[in-house]
């Protein structure tokens, strides 16, 4: 599936010929991922079609002589839509040449070098693991040194990530993001705006049932334990009463197996819950609180009268979404790390015969989709695994095969691209996603 890579910004700059340059900053879920020129990405994709022939998306062609305003905005678009498209590819991405180029870019813009380091990356339990990385280490090969140090198998590594997590003093937590295998959590970790930023391992899958998959390995039990535990006591976890007393009792008889058993049948269990925020049902203006999981979105809206009300969205209703930011970026010079202001999902959802546009205004916006992506591959997984002579592809995992009968709406990607110019070389702009 692609990636959520916007490029809302371009500057232009002075050459050593005395010349002029656009400089693009790339975007990821959000937040500021590189800033490049058009040369250094007319290379690397150069340097794909080497490997990946005519398989790849149509790169914006060169300019001999100046573009007008209009033409650099086309070309600005084009390279948004050419990063989405060539990150749909899992042979792309899990290339040398894809992630060579992005660490490079990545250390570039913010002026690291290569070196060793040690990151303090935190289990669901509170405490942390220590490991000596190089700062050049992408997320992939950090997860991989953390494994081996828990003792984790590395066939079960697909089932975890690493993220980047606010932690709050009364032990509350918000999941920033998902960190991407090709991004660099050291750097990542450095280039946050704010202190109380960790680097958190957790499970990376919304289907409670793929606990399953986990428990034979004692470090991954041991994992799973630890954000249940964690997860009922910030209260992503809605246990009754009684099955909060049962689940203290085994708690302190540290009888991890039977906690996790009793766990899967709480509300809410393996659910990633977000941020407060306002939507615009049942009437414009509600608050309310999201959680994702078990193929569903599960709210909790508060009403303007004060009362609330649980609404269920289940993923196989959903048509598609898309993910907008209408803010502005006007401080060209300034750091402007993330867009997570003035953000937007919309989702398209389909109930007795008629479609309606539920909308969540939320600076988690780009995780949200993430999940609601992470739930559709782990949708088509399982209807692969059922039904092995569909052929279904499952694009997450890989697989190349495709099935001409796809569930009807599988993967159909919504584009409704806008921009539009608000200040110089300033502009901004929707990133679409697809759904169900």
């Amino acid at each position: 599936m692609k990636m959520h890579f916007c490029i809302p910004l371009s500057q232009q700059r002075p050459d050593a010929m005395g010349g002029r340059y656009v400089l693009y900053s790339v975007y990821l879920d959000g937040f500021l991922f590189c800033k490049v020129r058009y040369s250094q990405l007319h290379r690397w994709n150069e340097q794909l079609r080497r490997v990946f022939g005519n398989s790849l998306p149509p790169f914006p062609p060169k300019h001999y002589l100046a573009m007008t305003a209009a033409m650099a905005e086309e070309r600005r678009d084009q390279l948004e839509r050419y990063l989405q498209n060539v990150t749909a590819d899992p042979r792309v991405m899990r290339s040398d040449v894809f992630t060579e180029f992005l660490t490079l870019v990545q250390m570039h813009t913010l002026n690291v070098t290569t070196k060793q380091a040690a990151l303090d990356v935190f289990l669901p339990n509170g405490k942390s693991i220590n490991v000596e990385v190089l700062t050049s280490d992408t997320a992939e090969r950090v997860l991989e040194v953390v494994a081996q140090k828990l003792g984790l198998y590395p066939e079960l590594l697909g089932y975890f990530g690493l993220f980047l997590i606010r932690c709050f003093s009364e032990g509350k937590l918000s999941v920033v993001k998902k960190l991407a295998d090709f991004e660099l959590p050291h750097t990542a970790l450095q280039s946050s705006e704010a202190e109380d930023w960790k680097i958190g391992l957790r499970k990376w899958y919304l289907d409670p049932a793929l606990d399953s998959m986990l428990m034979d390995c004692r470090a991954a039990g041991d994992l799973l334990y630890m954000q249940a535990v964690q997860d009922i006591e910030i209260e992503w976890v809605k246990p009754t009463q009684v099955q909060r007393e049962e689940l203290k009792a085994l708690q302190e008889k540290e009888n991890q197996t039977e906690f996790l058993e009793r766990s899967q049948e709480v509300w809410h269990y393996g659910y990633i819950q977000l941020d407060p925020c306002t939507c615009n049902h049942p009437e414009p203006g509600c608050a309310v609180v999201l959680s994702i999981g078990n193929n569903e979105i599960s709210c909790c809206v508060t009403l303007p009268d004060g009362q609330t009300q649980n609404i269920a969205f289940q993923m196989s209703r959903v048509k598609c979404w898309q993910v907008t930011f209408l803010g502005t970026l006007l401080d060209t010079e300034g750091p402007q790390r993330t867009l997570n202001q003035n953000l937007e999902l919309r989702f398209q959802y389909s109930e007795d015969s008629q479609q309606q546009w539920f909308v969540v205004y939320t600076k988690q916006a780009f995780f949200l989709s993430s999940c609601l992506k992470k739930m559709i591959s782990e949708k088509m997984t399982k209807l692969a695994e059922e039904n092995p002579e569909m052929q279904i592809e499952v694009p997450e995992q890989g697989r190349s095969k495709k099935q001409p009968n796809q569930p009807k709406d599988y993967f159909n990607f919504l584009r409704k691209s806008k921009t539009k110019k608000v200040e110089d070389d300033c502009v901004w702009g929707t990133l679409t996603e697809g759904g169900l």
